[in-house]
């Protein structure tokens, strides 16, 4: 689309990986959906500690046993970011396990999104109650996500609809944030605000601790641990 190509000259995964490039510890790769493995070749996975996900109408070309490896280390720790209509990805709505589904429009609209808890590290550095875009695609609820541990931001359209904007789920030992601003017809992932929160996100859902292995081994009986003594 010559218009996605005036706003994202670089693609859309290229100015997202440029905004957090802005911040100096991190380490930023790009994967596309046209790469061998789309670019997430076991080794790219396990050097990973927080993935971001944008997709649109190619959801169904993402290979099957992909997503699993994707969904692997997002059980083990991997942080994973998913960016506006990323929410219909195969990927999240196997990690969700359901229809993900919303409803929406395209009408030109402003949309204010208001932070529910200022003081949490995704909205850090925002000031005010709310941050605005002047055009963006309308998300409504209701919105077909389990209920979110945190919901962080709540968007507020002009033509009345709102939804839940920014959302973090914990599945297994890894932490997903979902995003929802990120339209392709729009400059949204100019949107300094927009950036930041991205960039907060990366650092919120990184993981931390040791990596968590899936297995229930049997132990044999001659190698079970000692009891804990009792006096």
């Amino acid at each position: 689309m010559p218009k996605v190509g005036a706003i994202y000259p670089k693609g859309m995964h290229g100015c997202i990986a440029d905004g957090l490039r802005e911040d100096p510890t991190f380490e930023v790769t790009e994967a596309t959906l046209d790469m061998p493995d789309h670019g997430l070749t076991d080794d790219v996975l396990a050097s990973t500690d927080v993935m971001t996900w944008w997709g649109h109408a190619a959801h169904h070309k993402v290979d099957d046993e992909i997503v699993q490896k994707v969904k692997k280390r997002v059980l083990e720790g991997m942080g994973l970011i998913v960016l506006h209509s990323g929410h219909y990805s195969k990927i999240f709505r196997s990690l969700m396990g359901t229809t993900c589904s919303l409803c929406w429009r395209e009408a030109d609209e402003l949309e204010r999104i208001w932070l529910c808890n200022p003081g949490h590290p995704i909205v850090k550095g925002i000031e005010g109650a709310y941050f605005e875009i002047p055009q963006e695609e309308m998300y409504g609820e209701p919105f077909g996500i389990p209920e979110p541990s945190e919901t962080i931001l709540i968007g507020h359209f002009e033509g009345g609809n709102v939804f839940r904007s920014g959302c973090v789920f914990l599945r297994g030992n890894g932490k997903i944030f979902y995003f929802q601003p990120g339209h392709e017809t729009y400059p949204i992932y100019h949107h300094d605000t927009v950036k930041l929160i991205i960039k907060n996100a990366a650092k919120y859902v990184a993981p931390t601790g040791t990596v968590w292995k899936d297995g229930a081994p049997h132990i044999p009986a001659d190698q079970a641990p000692d009891p804990i003594s009792k006096k």
